[in-house]
């Protein structure tokens, strides 16, 4: 006799996301919960970096399947010169302008 089997637990979505920062700065990071990462960057309980320059809006968000490919992007996205990241953020404005 087989065993009923038990419902997956329900995959959770991974995003990286590029915060502007004060004088125009950007901060790159990963997280299950972009509202509530968001809240803790303003509140002062984010990064040190975000202590430092405070966040003023999310700039770029991506989604992805698990948290080691979320992390290898954001590994990419760290190395980028900040030109480079910035030409991204405005393609994928631009993207959903047009969708």
């Amino acid at each position: 006799m087989r065993k009923p089997s038990s419902p997956e637990p329900a995959k959770r979505e991974w995003f990286l996301y590029i915060l502007e920062c004060a004088g125009g700065r950007l901060y790159t990071g990963i997280t299950l919960n972009l509202e509530t990462r968001f809240e803790a960057h303003i509140s002062g309980k984010g990064a040190r970096f975000t202590r430092s320059y405070p966040p003023e809006r999310i700039v770029f968000t991506r989604s992805f399947e698990s948290r080691s490919e979320a992390q290898k992007a954001e590994h990419a996205v760290k190395r980028m010169p900040a030109a480079a990241k910035r030409r991204m953020i405005d393609e994928a404005a631009e993207e959903k302008r047009t969708d």
